[in-house]
C-alpha cells in the first residue's frame, strides 16, 4: 500500500456512519449482511448508504455479491490488514519493542482456538 491508497482508506473509515459499517461488517466475518439490513441498523436512508458502501468499496475495506434482487456485503480483510501493515511497517522505526505490546493486545483479543489456527 502506498501513501495515497493509505489516505482513501482512511478518510472512508474517518466518516462515523462508514465506520460503524465497517466495524458490523468485521464481527459478523466472514457473513455478509444485506445493502438494506445495513441502512436499518444504522438508521441511515437507503440512498446514502448506497453512497457510503460505494465509498468503503473503493477503499477496499468491503465487497459485494449480488444474490437476486438483494445486494450482501463483507468486509475484505486483504484491504484492512493492508491498511495496518502499512501503519504498523513505520510506527517502530525497525524497533519491534515499540510495537509489541500493541501486538500483544491485539492477539489477546483472538479466542485461543483461532490463535492456534493462524500460527500454525
Amino acid at each position: 500500500m502506498d501513501d495515497k491508497r493509505a489516505i482513501e482508506t482512511l478518510t472512508a473509515l474517518a466518516q462515523p456512519t462508514r465506520l460503524d459499517v465497517f466495524r458490523r461488517l468485521i464481527k459478523v466475518h466472514p457473513d455478509e449482511i444485506a445493502a438494506g439490513e445495513i441502512a436499518r441498523a444504522c438508521k441511515v436512508p437507503h440512498n446514502t448508504m448506497s453512497t457510503h458502501l460505494a465509498v468503503l468499496a473503493r477503499a477496499g475495506l468491503i465487497g459485494m455479491r449480488r444474490k437476486g434482487r438483494t445486494v450482501y456485503f463483507g468486509v475484505k480483510l486483504e484491504g484492512f490488514r493492508s491498511l495496518v501493515g502499512f501503519l504498523m511497517r513505520d510506527c517502530c522505526g525497525g524497533r519491534a519493542e515499540i510495537c509489541a505490546p500493541l501486538i500483544a493486545e491485539l492477539t489477546c483479543c483472538v479466542p485461543a482456538k483461532k490463535r492456534e489456527r493462524v500460527r500454525g
